[in-house]
């Protein structure tokens, strides 16, 4: 076991590593075998507020740090996160249950964001702007909000919290972190380490480890935080909305999806299968972007199906720490719960399943249903595993018209032998990212990262970043005199 879930299972706050002064603990289990990694005693009300304070007060002196300077920490971070990329995916499979190939994915795409982040430093520019008032000069400058708080989950948190933290840092702001709590390592205090140890000013960035039953609203609402930056359920981001509304905060939301992956009559079947069975059990499915939907013409449907379902039946289900395993555990019990019973209701309204995946503890193998009901509410939610509903359709016409029937709209894609009917498809559904003719599951540093409709507000990414964790000040100069009325 890695000796990050005995050296890192503290609070990290205003540079220090501490416990909590909570009444209870965070026990971390690996959700394969139930081993304990580690017991965190959680952070109070207090606590947070210490968080905070320590980040606003070295914000401004961070803020005023040449920004080639900022950059030099970054650049170390993502140095050390090389170094330690073994260590790192030890920590990936026994926190998170991920498998190997999970563990190297999650790394490359949280490398590339640090990359970017690099870059991020030295992106914000100002403008002159003219005036219609004669001697005036308008400095439009783009600073950093102050201090930014980021909420991260349990399925990518290497990455999602980093995704964040990384560029609110590059652009001179202060941050506090507050990871999920079964993944308070990965997701949080191994992040805390890895900037402690690039040289990153301590307070800077502070690290809780607590739950809502202990600080209720306290993280959304203390009054440091300019923006909070939410990756989770849509349910979460709702109330996280709210707060953040009524406290006159940006909020950023990353939110839940249930795309779709459509399969046109004219599609490279072979290829297609590939595609949506990735999209729809990486990391057993625990993905927003997954495709919880397999939409085929019926013109494909039955070599499609079996295609599909052959593949599916091969996937092998067990110890992530097999190098050969692709299906792992979910993450708790509780989700390995929510998943029978969503193959159950769907088996009750009508369903067939052509593979029927067994559960032991947390490890759900996987499951194809078909034949749901359209009116079913299985279909327009969205499921955390790996659970498939194949939906056979008539014509583009109706395809479209069953990939939006969604409160979501995060990701999606499309399969078809000629890419700009692709491309006429994919403008015609409501969600944040489409792809022609590749996964459901894809993130980049440099593109729009976000969803439309119940998944979420904002993007995160390339200059989405500089909306996010930036503002724009105006200052304007006089250099005659101006005339008043009176």
């Amino acid at each position: 076991m890695s000796s990050y879930f005995t050296d890192l299972a503290q609070q990290y706050i205003d540079g220090e590593w501490r416990p909590g002064t909570g009444s209870w603990d965070i026990i971390d289990f690996n959700p394969y075998d139930d081993e304990k990694l580690a017991s965190i005693t959680i952070a109070t009300v207090d606590e947070v507020d210490e968080a905070y304070r320590a980040a606003a007060r070295v914000q401004k002196q961070w803020a005023a740090t040449n920004p080639y300077a900022r950059r030099a920490v970054l650049e170390k971070a993502l140095e050390l996160v090389e170094e330690r990329e073994d260590e790192i995916t030890e920590a990936i499979i026994a926190e998170l249950g991920g498998t190997r190939l999970k563990a190297a994915f999650e790394l490359h795409l949280a490398k590339e964001f640090l990359r970017e982040s690099v870059h991020l430093a030295l992106r914000p520019e100002g403008r002159i702007i003219p005036s219609p008032v004669d001697g005036k000069e308008n400095r439009v400058y783009r600073v950093p909000v102050g201090v930014v708080g980021v909420i991260s989950p349990f399925n990518f948190p290497f990455l999602l919290s980093l995704k964040s933290v990384a560029p609110a840092l590059a652009l001179g702001n202060g941050v506090v972190l507050k990871p999920h709590q079964n993944t308070p390592i990965v997701g949080g205090a191994l992040i805390a380490k890895i900037f402690e140890d690039a040289g990153l000013p301590g307070g800077l960035l502070n690290v809780v480890i607590t739950d809502i039953a202990e600080i209720g609203d306290a993280f959304l609402e203390h009054p440091v935080p300019k923006v909070i930056s939410f990756t989770g359920s849509d349910a979460v981001g709702r109330h996280v909305a709210t707060v953040c509304a009524r406290l006159f905060k940006r909020s950023v939301l990353e939110l839940g999806g249930n795309s779709a992956l459509v399969v046109l009559d004219d599609a490279d079947v072979d290829y297609a299968v590939d595609a949506a069975v990735f999209s729809r059990y990486v990391h057993q499915g625990q993905v927003c972007m997954a495709a919880n939907r397999v939409l085929v013409d019926r013109a494909v449907a039955d070599e499609f199906t079996e295609k599909f379902v052959a593949k599916v039946k091969s996937l092998k289900a067990g110890d992530p720490r097999d190098p050969g395993t692709v299906i792992g555990p979910v993450i708790n019990s509780q989700q390995a719960d929510s998943l029978a019973g969503v193959v159950e209701q769907a088996l009750a309204e009508g369903a067939t399943a052509l593979v029927r995946g067994t559960r032991t503890d947390n490890l759900v193998e996987p499951s194809v249903l078909t034949g749901l009901p359209a009116d079913s509410a299985l279909l327009r939610q969205e499921v955390f595993g790996p659970v498939v509903f194949l939906v056979p359709f008539d014509g583009e016409e109706e395809a479209v018209r069953l990939v939006n029937d969604t409160p979501y709209g995060l990701s999606g894609a499309v399969h078809t032998g000629d890419v700009e009917r692709g491309v006429t498809f994919a403008k015609q559904i409501d969600t944040g990212m489409f792809h022609v003719n590749d996964g459901t599951v894809h993130d980049e540093p440099i593109v729009p990262f976000g969803g439309e409709k119940n998944s979420g507000s904002g993007r995160l990414n390339g200059e989405a970043m500089l909306d996010a964790f930036t503002t724009m000040k105006w200052i304007s100069v006089q250099h005659g005199r101006s005339r008043f009325p009176f």
